[in-house]
C-alpha cells in the first residue's frame, strides 16, 4: 500500500473517532488493530509497520498506564497550573457554587443531547392555578387603572391593596400548608405576565414577594421557627417583605458591601443575650416603604470570638420586624414615575438575637450564596415574565394600529418600513416568550438555573426593549402624549428598570453568563479547579488525591478539546449537515446548525482558557461575545421547544423560522467578533479556519419571511392570539388597548367596503373627496355600496377615530400657570 494511502486511511479513522468523541480505550483498541489488519492482508512492510509500533508505544503506553502518565505527565502540568491559577474571592466562589446546570451544559458540550429537552414537559397549569387566573387576576386586571396608579395616587388603590391581600397574591410560592397558593413556577409566571400588561406598579407589587426576598429564602434555608411564624403571615399579607441588598457603596460588587453586624452581648426584652448590632444604610429597594418585615443583608464580624475563632464571618442574612428600634423607613424613591413603593431603609444600632438569622446561626457567613441561589429563581421567573407581558401588549396593540392607521391611502402596517419593524416585534415576542417558558419549566423540575437564568433575565428585556422601542415608532406621536389613553408610556418609561434590576445587563452579560457559565457548564473545567485548589495535609494524602482527581479531569478534557476541534471542522465543512439531531423538518435543520454552534463555542472556550487563563476575567469584552453565542443558541433551542410544545402548528412555522434564523445569525456575527478581536492573532487565525473554513455562512431573517411575522400581527387569526395569548385583553371602548381592539374588528369586518371606497375615489366616481360622510352619501347615492356596508364603514371610521385620538388636558390640570 502507498504511504500516503495508509496516512488517509489512518487520518480519517483518528477523524471518526474524535467526531463521535470514543473514550481512550476504544482509540488504543482500533488504533492496534489498524496495523496487523493491514499487516495480515500484506499491505504494509515491516520498517513501515515497525515505526507505527513504536510511535503508538510512545504515545499511548504512557496514556494507558495511569501511574505512568501521572509521573511522567500530570504532576509535571499539575505544578505549573496550580501556580497560574488566579485566587478566587469568597464571593466568587459562592457564586459558582450556587445554583445548578441544565440544558446549558448541553450547549456547552459541543454534542448536546436532544433527547433531554424533547423530553422535558410542555407547560401546563393546573385546574387550581388555571381558575386563579381566570378569576381574580382577571378581576384584578379589570380593576386597575395605570393612569390613575402613576400619575394620580402614584400608589395602588386602597382596594386593589386589599384585593391583592384577600387573595393570596402575596403567597404564590408558599404551600398551603402555612396558607399559602403552592403554585408551579409556570403559574407564578403567568401570573405576573397578565397582571403586568395592565400594571407594572401593580405586578411589581405582586413579583416581588414571590421572588427574590424574605419568602424564597426562609423556604429554602428558614428554621422550622421561623417558617411557622413567618409563611403564614406572608402568605396573608398580614405582613409585607422587602429585601434590602444594595447600598450606596454596593451595587453589582457585593463585597463592597459597608452594611455591619457585630456580635455582641446586649440586653433583649430583659434579658442579656448574644446577638448582633446592626448598622446599614441601603437603598432601592421595593415594599421598603409599606414593609412590616425586612430581609437584610450585611457583613458579619465576631471580634469578641463569641462564636468562634474566626472574626470575619461573611455576608449574613436576617430577618428583622420594621417596627424594631433603629430601623428607619418611610421615604419613597419615584423609579421614572412608576408607583410601586420602592425607597431606602436603615438602621442605626439595631441590635436583633442570633435566631433572627435566616436560618439560624449554622447559616452566618452564607448569605451571598443563599442569595445567589434565590436570585436564580426570581431572575429566571419575574422579569422575563415583565419582558413577555410588554412583548405581548406591544405585538397584539401594534399591529392591530398598523393596520387600522392610514397614510397615502394605505395601511402603515402595508409600508415596508414598517413592516420590517412589525417583523421584529413580532419576532422578538415569540423569542422572549419561548425563553421564558423553557426557563421555567427548569425552575418546576427543581433546578436552580443560575446561568440561564442569567441569559433569560439580560435576553428577554434586551429584547423587550428593542420590542417596545418599535412600538414607539409605529404609534408615533400618539404613543408620546401622555395620558390615560397612552398604552406605550409608561412600559417605555419603565424599560431602564428591568435592564437594571436583579443584576445590571451589562454585568449580566459581560461577566456572569459566560464568566460564570464556563466553569459552571463545562464538563471538566471545574472538576480540575477542585483538584488544583485541594490543600496538602500533614501526610500528602490531599496531594495524592488532587493530582489524581487533577489527571482524570485534564486528560478527559483534551480528549474533550480535541473531539470539539474535529467535530467543528467537519460540521464547518459539513455547514452542519453531519450532525443527526432526532428532529424533523424545518427543526432538524437548526438544530444541526446549533450543534455546529455548540462544538464552536466548547473549542473557542477551551483554546480561550488555554491561551488567556485568569486574565480572560479582565477580558470582558471577549467574555460577553462567548455568553452572546451561548445565549442565542439557548433563545433558539427554546423557540424549537416551544413550537413542539404547541403541537408545531403550520401558522406559527415563520415565528419559529424567524428567531431561530436570527439567533443563529446573532450567534455567528457575535464568534465573528470575537475572533477579530482575540488578543493573539496567529491563534485567532486558527480558530478561525477551524470555525469558519468555507466563511459565514448564515444570513439574517429575509425580508420575504419579515412580511410573514408582520401579516401574523397585522389580521386576527389564531397565530396572533397564541403568540399574545395570557395578557388581559377586552372590548372597552375607553380602555387604552380595549378601543384598539376594537377598532381592528370594525376595519376587518368594513374591508370590502372600504376597498370599494378606495376605487370610487381613485377612479374619481366621487366627487366628495374629503369628508367621510359625505363620501358614503354618495356611494349610496351611485349604488356602489349597500345600506349595510356604508353602516360598516361607518362604524369602522367611527372605531378608529376613537383607537388614535389622543389625550389633551386643561393648563391648569397639568400644573401649567397659564391661567393665571
Amino acid at each position: 500500500m502507498p504511504f500516503y494511502c495508509f496516512l488517509l486511511i489512518l487520518l480519517f479513522i483518528m477523524l471518526l473517532l474524535a467526531f463521535f468523541r470514543a473514550k481512550l480505550v476504544v482509540w488504543t483498541g482500533v488504533l492496534a488493530v489498524f496495523p496487523i489488519v493491514l499487516g495480515l492482508g500484506g499491505m504494509l512492510s515491516g520498517g513501515l509497520l515497525a515505526v507505527y509500533w513504536l510511535v503508538f508505544a510512545i504515545i499511548f503506553l504512557p496514556l494507558n498506564i495511569l501511574p505512568l502518565r501521572r509521573y511522567l505527565i500530570s504532576r509535571h502540568v499539575f505544578c505549573v497550573f496550580r501556580s497560574m491559577m488566579p485566587p478566587m474571592s469568597d464571593t466568587e466562589k459562592q457564586a459558582l457554587d450556587a445554583g445548578s446546570v441544565w440544558w446549558d451544559a448541553e450547549l456547552f458540550s459541543g454534542k448536546p443531547d436532544w433527547n433531554k429537552l424533547l423530553d422535558q414537559p410542555a407547560p401546563q397549569l393546573s385546574a387550581a392555578e388555571q381558575a386563579f387566573l381566570d378569576g381574580p387576576v382577571e378581576e384584578l386586571c379589570v380593576m386597575l387603572d395605570d393612569w390613575k396608579i402613576n400619575h394620580e395616587l402614584r400608589d395602588l388603590p386602597p382596594d386593589v391593596w386589599q384585593f391583592i391581600r384577600n387573595n393570596g397574591f402575596f403567597g404564590m410560592i408558599i404551600p398551603k400548608a402555612y396558607g399559602g397558593l403552592e403554585f408551579s413556577a409556570q403559574a407564578h409566571s403567568a401570573v405576573v405576565m397578565k397582571v403586568s400588561s395592565r400594571s407594572i406598579a401593580a405586578a411589581v407589587t405582586v413579583m416581588v414577594p414571590n421572588s427574590l426576598g424574605p419568602g424564597q429564602l426562609l423556604l429554602n434555608y428558614g428554621t422550622d421557627a421561623q417558617k411557622k411564624h413567618y409563611l403564614p403571615r406572608l402568605a396573608s399579607g398580614d405582613d409585607i417583605p422587602c429585601f434590602a441588598l444594595t447600598s450606596p457603596w454596593a451595587g453589582s460588587d457585593a463585597a463592597a458591601m459597608r452594611d455591619t453586624g457585630v456580635v455582641c452581648k446586649r440586653e433583649f426584652e430583659g434579658e442579656e443575650t448574644i446577638g448582633m448590632l446592626l448598622n446599614w444604610d441601603k437603598r432601592y429597594i421595593t415594599l421598603a416603604p409599606v414593609a412590616t418585615v425586612l430581609g437584610l443583608a450585611f457583613k458579619l464580624y465576631d471580634p469578641n470570638h463569641l462564636l468562634g475563632e474566626k472574626e470575619s464571618l461573611g455576608i449574613t442574612l436576617a430577618l428583622i420586624p420594621t417596627d424594631t428600634s433603629g430601623v428607619e423607613i418611610g421615604k419613597r424613591h419615584l423609579p421614572l414615575g412608576q408607583a410601586f413603593q420602592n425607597g431606602p431603609v436603615a438602621g442605626r444600632d439595631v441590635f436583633i438575637p442570633l435566631d433572627w438569622i435566616i436560618g439560624g446561626i449554622e447559616y452566618a457567613g452564607q448569605g451571598w450564596r443563599m442569595l445567589m441561589e434565590c436570585l436564580a429563581d426570581g431572575r429566571a421567573i419575574s422579569l422575563p415574565s415583565l419582558s413577555a407581558g410588554a412583548g405581548k401588549v406591544c405585538s397584539r396593540a401594534t399591529g392591530a394600529y398598523a393596520r387600522i392607521r392610514s397614510q397615502f391611502h394605505t395601511p402603515i402596517g402595508r409600508l415596508e418600513g414598517v413592516e420590517e419593524v412589525l417583523a421584529r416585534i413580532a419576532g422578538n415576542t415569540y423569542a422572549i416568550d419561548a425563553t421564558r417558558r423553557l426557563t421555567v419549566i427548569a425552575v418546576d423540575q427543581g433546578e436552580k438555573p443560575s446561568v440561564m437564568s442569567a441569559i433569560a433575565k439580560y435576553h428577554c428585556t434586551e429584547r423587550m426593549r428593542s420590542v417596545v422601542n418599535d412600538a414607539m415608532d409605529v404609534f408615533g406621536g400618539a404613543a408620546i402624549i401622555t395620558g390615560p389613553l397612552n398604552l406605550m408610556a409608561r412600559t417605555y418609561e419603565a424599560i431602564p428598570i428591568s435592564i437594571t434590576v436583579e443584576g445590571a445587563n451589562i454585568l449580566t452579560r459581560s461577566l456572569i453568563i459566560f464568566g460564570q457559565g464556563v466553569v459552571r457548564c463545562h464538563p471538566y473545567l471545574r472538576q480540575e479547579m477542585d483538584a488544583l485548589a485541594m490543600n496538602d495535609d500533614n501526610d500528602g494524602n490531599n496531594e495524592t488525591a488532587a493530582l489524581a482527581a487533577f489527571d482524570r479531569a485534564f486528560f478527559a478534557h483534551l480528549g474533550f478539546t480535541g473531539s470539539n476541534k474535529v467535530r467543528s471542522l467537519l460540521l464547518g465543512l459539513s455547514h452542519g449537515y453531519l450532525s443527526r439531531p432526532p428532529l424533523p423538518p424545518p427543526l432538524r435543520r437548526y438544530a444541526q446548525q446549533i450543534e455546529r454552534f455548540s462544538s464552536h463555542l466548547a473549542f473557542v472556550s477551551d483554546i480561550t482558557l488555554a491561551v488567556l487563563g485568569g486574565g480572560l476575567k479582565r477580558q470582558e469584552k471577549l467574555s460577553g461575545r462567548l455568553g452572546d453565542v451561548l445565549s442565542q443558541l439557548y433563545i433558539a433551542c427554546a423557540a424549537i421547544k416551544r413550537f413542539i410544545a404547541d403541537g408545531s402548528p403550520a401558522a406559527e412555522e415563520p415565528l419559529l423560522q424567524w428567531v431561530c434564523e436570527d439567533a443563529l445569525w446573532r450567534a455567528q456575527q457575535a464568534l465573528d467578533a470575537f475572533l477579530n478581536n482575540f488578543p493573539v492573532r496567529s491563534i485567532a487565525i486558527i480558530m478561525r479556519i477551524i470555525v469558519f473554513p468555507l466563511g459565514k455562512p448564515l444570513q439574517a431573517p429575509s425580508d420575504r419571511l419579515g412580511r410573514k411575522l408582520a401579516d401574523i400581527i397585522l389580521e386576527q387569526g389564531t397565530a396572533r392570539d397564541k403568540l399574545t395569548a395570557g395578557i388581559h385583553i377586552n372590548n372597552d371602548p375607553e380602555d387604552p388597548l380595549g378601543r384598539i381592539e376594537n377598532a381592528l374588528a370594525a376595519v376587518l369586518a368594513a374591508g370590502d367596503a372600504a376597498e370599494k371606497l378606495k376605487k370610487a375615489r381613485r377612479s374619481g366616481q366621487l366627487d366628495c373627496l374629503f369628508d367621510d360622510e359625505d363620501a358614503l352619501a354618495e356611494l349610496l347615492d351611485k349604488n356602489l355600496i349597500d345600506k349595510a356596508e356604508a353602516e360598516l364603514l361607518r362604524h369602522a371610521l367611527a372605531a378608529t377615530w376613537q383607537a388614535t385620538i389622543v389625550d389633551a388636558f386643561a393648563a391648569k390640570d397639568i400644573g401649567t400657570h397659564a391661567d393665571k
